[in-house]
C-alpha cells in the first residue's frame, strides 16, 4: 500500500514538474518573440577571413555580422561586392568597428576623416551604426575626468558629423582603454550627447573591468544601441598568482551573468542588436565555426531565445 502511494506523489510530482517545465518553456519562447533583441556575431574569430566568416555564420543562421576597419582597404572602392556578399548569404551588417579616437590636437582632423569615412563604409555597406575604442591607456595608468571628457568630446563631434550620413556613432567599453572600469564609463556616457553618440555595452569588459552588466543595462536604457554578448573567465588555472588574469570564453563558460543581461533587456524592451563577439577560440582544437555553434546553442537551447 505505501508503494502505491509513493509511486502515486511520484507521478503527481513529475507530472507537475512537467507542467511547470512546460509552462515555463512556453512563456519563454514567447517573449523571445516579441523582444526587439537581434542576434549577430563578429566576424573577428576568424581573423581576417571576412568572407569565410560570412559563410559560415549565415550556414548556422546567424542574421548579422560585425566587421572590422581591416575590411575597409580591400573594399572601400567597391563596396558593392562586399554588399552583394552579405545580401547573397542573408546577412545584416550590425556593427562596424571603425577604431580609435584621439584626442591630440594635432589628429583631431585625422581622427573625424578616418571615421566619417568608415561611415560612409557603412552606410554602402546597408549598416547604421559604428563603434569606437581608443588605446589612450598607457601602463595601466587611469584616465583623469578632464581627459574623460576630452575624448567625449572629440566622439561628439564625430558622430555629429555621421549623423548627418544617417549612420550611429557608438562607443565601446573595453579593458586596458580609457573606460575600463564602470566609473570612467559613466562618465563618458554623461559626457556623450546622446543626440550623436550612443553606448556599445560590452557586457564581458563591464564585468571584468569591475561591473555588473545587467544593472548597467538598466542604468543607461537610454542610449544603449547595442551589446557585445560576451563571456570572460577569471581568473585563470594556468596563472594561479594573477587575479587579474583573463580570456574570452563562450557564453555560458566564465563570469558573467548572461541570462540577467537578457532578462534585463527585456525589462527595458530593448530593440536593437545584441553582437556575439570572441576574440579568439579559447581552445587551439577549436575552430570560429565550432565556437559560433556553441554560442548559438547556448542562445537558443540555454537561453531558449532564437537567431
Amino acid at each position: 500500500m505505501q508503494n502505491t502511494v509513493n509511486r502515486r506523489q511520484f507521478l503527481a510530482t513529475a507530472g507537475l514538474s512537467a507542467l511547470v517545465l512546460a509552462t515555463k518553456t512556453k512563456l519563454l519562447a514567447e517573449t523571445a518573440k516579441k523582444s526587439g533583441l537581434m542576434i549577430g556575431y563578429s566576424g573577428i574569430t576568424w581573423g581576417g577571413k571576412d568572407e569565410q566568416a560570412i559563410k559560415d555564420l549565415s550556414s548556422l543562421g546567424y542574421k548579422g555580422i560585425q566587421l572590422r576597419a581591416n575590411t575597409f582597404a580591400p573594399y572601400k572602392a567597391k563596396p558593392s561586392e562586399l554588399k552583394a556578399l552579405l545580401d547573397q548569404h542573408h546577412i545584416k551588417l550590425a556593427m562596424f568597428s571603425s577604431g580609435n579616437v584621439e584626442i591630440d590636437p594635432a589628429k583631431f582632423q585625422s581622427t573625424i576623416d578616418t571615421h566619417v569615412a568608415h561611415a560612409s563604409f557603412v552606410k554602402a555597406l546597408g549598416g547604421s551604426a559604428f563603434q569606437m575604442t581608443n588605446s589612450l591607456r598607457k601602463g595601466g595608468q587611469a584616465p583623469t575626468t578632464d581627459e574623460l571628457k576630452q575624448l567625449a568630446k572629440v566622439m561628439n563631434e564625430v558622430g555629429k558629423q555621421t549623423a548627418d550620413l544617417g549612420v550611429q556613432a557608438t562607443y565601446h567599453n573595453h579593458m586596458k582603454q580609457w573606460g575600463e572600469t564602470p566609473e570612467e564609463v559613466d562618465i563618458l556616457v554623461h559626457e556623450m550627447n546622446p543626440k550623436y553618440v550612443k553606448l556599445l555595452l560590452d557586457i564581458a569588459h563591464y564585468k571584468q573591468g569591475g561591473g555588473d552588466p545587467a544593472k548597467a543595462v538598466l542604468q543607461y536604457k537610454d542610449v544603449l544601441h547595442a551589446l557585445h554578448l560576451k563571456d570572460t573567465k577569471s581568473p585563470l588555472p594556468e596563472k594561479p598568482d594573477d587575479p587579474k588574469a583573463y580570456k574570452f570564453v563562450e557564453l555560458g563558460q566564465g563570469n558573467v551573468d548572461v541570462p540577467a543581461v537578457f532578462a534585463a533587456l527585456e525589462k527595458i524592451k530593448f530593440k536593437g542588436w545584441g553582437v556575439v563577439e570572441l576574440d579568439q577560440v579559447p581552445e587551439t582544437n577549436k575552430t570560429p565555426l565550432q565556437c559560433a555553434q556553441i554560442n548559438k546553442d547556448y542562445i537558443t537551447k540555454t537561453l531558449n531565445f532564437p537567431l
